[in-house]
């Protein structure tokens, strides 16, 4: 992501941030001024209530999100698409020891407002719907195991991913994360027939991520 160029943009950013690691309850108005250097006047500004910044937080979050998915090559096979959203859902939690916004919050719906659960729920249901095109694909061209269900099977695959993150923040162990994805390709991916060199027809695993 670009840093932020103006006050509005650094507020929501660090708010993104805040939320990833400490949840939306684990900071106020005033750790955001502290940081940012500025005044909790303006952060009312432009965002009068919390529930305000959640939702602007949330609706960023989402349409970087939709950019950054939107740049996986269609044209590509199946189960090389799926290796780049999973890596991409990784690589963005990886290094700060945070997970997915939209799983921060989640987990704190029973505090959240009407309109953050809304715009959560879009950010769920349009990675879902990703997926469940994905497999759909997937089956088309050969390249991926479609479930009978892929409405289902693109919930599961997105489950699978936010609760890999969690838990590996959790134990302070990324390699939960690697093993879920890796069991996820590996169960997806067709094991096509290759062939030795001399001649005889083998069956190779999935490469994983």
């Amino acid at each position: 992501m670009n840093s932020p160029t103006n006050t509005r943009d650094q507020i929501v950013a660090l708010a993104q941030t805040l939320i990833q690691t400490q949840g939306s309850n684990g900071f106020s108005y005033r750790d955001l001024a502290a940081r940012i250097g500025i005044k909790t006047s303006s952060i009312h500004y432009h965002f009068p209530q919390k529930e305000d910044l959640l939702l602007a937080a949330v609706e960023d979050y989402h349409q970087r999100w939709h950019v950054a998915i939107r740049g996986i090559d269609r044209q590509l096979p199946a189960d090389e698409q799926l290796r780049q959203y999973i890596a991409m859902q990784h690589s963005a939690c990886r290094d700060s020891g945070s997970v997915c916004l939209a799983g921060a919050l989640a987990a704190d719906v029973g505090s959240l407002p009407p309109a953050v659960c809304e715009a959560l729920q879009a950010f769920y249901r349009s990675n879902e719907d990703w997926l469940e095109g994905l497999l759909r694909q997937g089956q088309d061209d050969h390249a991926l195991r479609c479930p009978k269900d892929a409405k289902a099977g693109g919930r599961a695959l997105f489950a699978a991913i936010q609760g890999s993150l969690l838990a590996a923040r959790l134990f302070h162990n990324e390699a939960r994360t690697q093993d879920v994805v890796a069991g996820m390709v590996n169960d997806l991916v067709r094991q096509l027939p290759t062939v030795h060199p001399a001649g005889q027809p083998a069956v190779q695993p999935a490469p994983t991520p």
